[in-house]
This record gives structure tokens, sequence and C-alpha cells, in this order.
């Protein structure tokens, strides 16, 4: 939450008090000058807080100076009002405060997060992870419901289907697979696709990729991930590190 500075004309906590506004003031004699502080000429500069504190006070005492002692001011409205200021001030300066917090538990996230540089993480996705020595790719999935058969086809950047892990029955929940990549297929950039039956019946099924993190970073106050596929990931769409 933010308090956005405003001009004095809107500004409720000097409206609300009797006679201010623009015929407020007492008009000068000639050849006299305005009393200290009565000129409202500025008051659209406002830019904080305690500017707009400054002002009414100044005001204030301005009107003060300047009221019909026949008919003067609610001294009740005033209080309210100058609590009403009071307020802003204190909510401009918890702003701060939080703001400040804020960027000091992202630093502190960071360097945490540091400590993560190399460790496997699941992100949403279906590429097939292959290592370049075993050729074995993995990847994973989760189901909602149990399913009486789940199998996974392994398909190359056409589309075309270049072997099947079958699973059989699995539970609901999180799964993962392994798959030996055929020489036909090694170095081109593979991904996968579930097929889950509750008997005859399909079911939804969500797709994750496993990477492993190359570097942690913080933008816009949040912190991501770096993979070493190149991707970067906010660390809330992470869904599981290992």
């Amino acid at each position: 939450m933010s308090i956005s500075a405003t001009s004095s004309n809107s500004n409720p906590a000097l409206n609300g008090l009797p006679g201010f506004g623009a015929s407020a003031a007492t008009p000068p004699k000639a050849g006299r000058k305005p009393a200290a502080g009565a000129d409202a000429s500025n008051l659209g500069a406002t830019q904080s807080a305690q500017d707009q504190s400054d002002r009414f006070l100044k005001l204030l005492v301005a009107q003060m100076s300047n009221q019909d002692p026949l008919n003067p001011m609610d001294s009740a409205q005033v209080t309210s009002q100058m609590a009403q200021i009071s307020t802003v001030q204190g909510v401009q300066t918890l702003n701060k405060t939080v703001s400040g917090l804020d960027n000091q538990f992202t630093q502190l996230q960071t360097m945490q997060g540091a400590a993560l540089v190399g460790h496997d993480v699941a992100t949403d996705g279906n590429t097939l992870r292959v290592d370049p020595d075993s050729h074995t790719g993995d990847g994973g999935f989760t189901l909602e419901s149990p399913a009486t058969s789940v199998s996974v086809d392994i398909l190359n950047p056409s589309g075309a289907t270049v072997g099947t892990v079958r699973m059989g029955p699995q539970e609901a929940g999180s799964h993962g697979f392994d798959f030996d990549v055929p020489k036909s297929a090694q170095g081109q950039k593979l991904t996968f696709r579930v097929n889950a039956l509750n008997n005859d019946a399909p079911l939804e099924s969500k797709s994750f990729a496993f990477n492993s993190i190359s570097a942690v970073s913080s933008a816009n106050g949040k912190l991501a991930v770096e993979l070493d596929d190149g991707r970067r990931v906010d660390y809330a769409d992470v869904r599981a590190f290992y």
C-alpha cells in the first residue's frame, strides 16, 4: 500500500475545515503584505505527507489569526483533520520501512539461494533431459487420480514417436521415468507425451521437466533460478528441488 501526494485543493484534510479554500483568508488591505503562510498558490507542488502537514499547519495558523472572534472555528473538527494528517504521515513512514525490509529479504533469499546452484529442479514442461554421456533421458508427470495404465511417448522435433515407456498402473501424485535414447535419435531435442487411462477413460496429467540450476538471481524484487538449458524461471514456479 502506498500513499501518493495530492494538491492541497483536493486534500480532504484541508477542504474539510470551515472556511478553507479559495475564499478562506481575508483579502489583505492595499499596501499590506499577506499574513505569513496564508498564500496557497504553491500548494500544487506538494510532494509528500510531510509537505501536506507543513502547509496544513501554516494555513491553520493563518486562519486562526484571521478568524471572526464572534464565529470561531470548530475545535473538534480541527482536531479530527490534524489526526488525519498524522495518519497519512504514519502510513508513509510505514511504507518506507516495509519497502526496505522487502529489499533486505530479497537479498537474503538470493544469498541463501546460491546454495542451490548445481541442484536439480522440476519445472512445468515436457522436454526430455538427456545425459550426453549415457544417452539416458528423464522426465516426470503428475496424476490427479489413480490410473490403470500409463505410457509415455518420446517424440523427436518433427513429432514422430522414437520410443515408448510403458509404466502400467500408477497412483495419484508425481512420477518420474527414464528412457534410453536410441542412436537414431541421439543429439536431437526430444520431448514427451503422457498417456494416462482409467480403464478406457483418459485422465488429465501435467508434465514437468528436470534441469540443473546454473545460477540464482533477483530482478524487480523477485528471486529466480537460471537453468542449464538457458531458461530463467521464477523461484515460485519451481515444482521441486532435488
